[in-house]
């Protein structure tokens, strides 16, 4: 039995993406061009990146349906994607690329066999070979790599990251609720 198929790999890239989405849309335009360092991508590219980074995988398994890696032409692909991180795009484009991405992937996803994803591929000569779903996980844990590094971005930029603000929030209800219920012990 499978803990943990397609339908549940799309729900969660789904989170994930809809979590970028919302810092996509709480950052400032104005902002979309700042670097935490000169050699590091931008808010708006490191949101490109993002929105990209599903492409490689569905090229991969959805597209060509490799069974190794060795022989693939990872650099040619990845040119392609550095040098469409430097279109500049506004952030309404910015986020309809996300949310597309989004909507496309897990759609996809959402339609993989436990057979598919349980299927072996070869990776590069010395390292051990990785199931599709691994692979295909990857994608999400790529997306939150990048995402962390956006959360601080934010704060850099005057931005409190939503997670923190839902949080602290439910903390603020959660002790009125904790005093509400002393003051009524203590009055019984």
């Amino acid at each position: 039995m499978t803990y943990y198929g397609a339908t549940d790999l799309a729900a969660a890239f789904r989170t994930v993406r809809d979590n970028t989405i919302q810092i996509a849309e709480d950052v400032g335009e104005e902002h979309y061009g700042f670097r935490a360092t000169p050699e590091t991508r931008s808010i708006a590219e490191t949101l490109v990146h993002i929105a990209h980074i599903p492409k490689m995988a569905y090229e991969l398994h959805g597209n060509l349906k490799v069974t190794t890696l060795v022989g693939f032409d990872f650099m040619a692909l990845r040119a392609k994607l550095i040098a469409d991180q430097k279109v500049k795009r506004s952030k309404a484009e910015t986020i309809a690329l996300l949310a597309s991405g989004r909507d496309q992937f897990a759609g996809w996803l959402e339609g993989l066999s436990e057979d598919f994803l349980g299927q072996s591929v070869a990776m590069m000569p010395g390292n051990p070979a990785k199931s599709r779903f691994e692979m295909l996980l990857g994608v999400k844990e790529h997306e939150m790599h990048h995402r962390g590094q956006l959360m601080l971005m934010e704060r850099m930029v005057g931005v409190m990251p939503h997670l923190t603000r839902r949080m602290e929030a439910m903390m603020a209800q959660m002790q009125t609720q904790a005093t509400e219920a002393q003051a009524t012990q203590a009055q019984a």
